[in-house]
């Protein structure tokens, strides 16, 4: 008896190597002789392409708003092609409509679906893929890779900065990086310190005073 095909979603903040598992996963699937199909959106490297900050690339499919990921895929195995896996990268920025895809693949298909992403945006909310794969996966799962906050404390919120200064306004997909030297970037943090707006360069600049504290002997 064949297992049962699964729609899973794999969730972490910036910088917890989503696309690392993902390009983990479709390398290891591959391993052993079985043929999938790769799908991003948006990712830093460029259209059609999904990469990791360890130096891992490889090419793949666009997801833009009109792609019907379902018909993609019965069209594959239409003209001979197999499907016996789907990695979905950048997963938060698909439409809820394309979720509900996902999922018809998964039940309708039989094709397991690997799908990695952030849960929420910069202002704490839920991106709308990823809100309706909570509602429909059938596992979710944290990565378990934790992404650091400046403080050493587990990063738990995106933060979108501007010349490292957290801002919490604005459209929700701004494609950034949290290495780059760019006007608009992104910074994870911990609770504590995006409650409080603090980043790391706020930290430094609320901390340069070169006089001693005054203890008492």
């Amino acid at each position: 008896m064949h297992p049962v095909a699964e729609l899973i979603y794999y969730c972490g903040t910036m910088d917890s190597g989503k696309s690392t598992l993902a390009l983990q996963t479709a390398h290891n699937h591959r391993s052993r002789g079985r043929e999938g199909v790769i799908f991003t959106s948006k990712d830093r490297a460029g259209k059609g392409l999904i990469s990791s900050r360890l130096g891992l690339q490889s090419a793949a499919i666009e997801v833009g708003p009109e792609l019907d990921i379902h018909r993609f895929v019965v069209d594959q195995l239409s003209i001979g092609s197999r499907v016996d896996y789907i990695i979905c990268d950048e997963a938060q920025f698909y439409e809820p409509i394309q979720i509900d895809q996902l999922a018809r693949i998964v039940d309708g298909l039989g094709i397991d679906v690997y799908a990695f992403g952030i849960l929420a945006d910069f202002r704490t909310k839920l991106f709308p893929g990823s809100a309706r794969l909570v509602e429909l996966a059938d596992r979710v799962n944290t990565l378990q890779v934790e992404a650091l906050c400046w403080c050493g404390q587990r990063a738990t919120h995106n933060a979108r900065t501007i010349n490292g200064v957290m801002v919490t306004e604005g459209e929700q997909v701004v494609v950034g990086d949290t290495n780059t030297a760019h006007e608009v970037a992104y910074e994870v943090l911990c609770r504590r310190h995006h409650m409080r707006q603090l980043t790391a360069r706020v930290s430094r600049a609320g901390h340069t005073s070169s006089e001693p504290l005054p203890f008492n002997s």
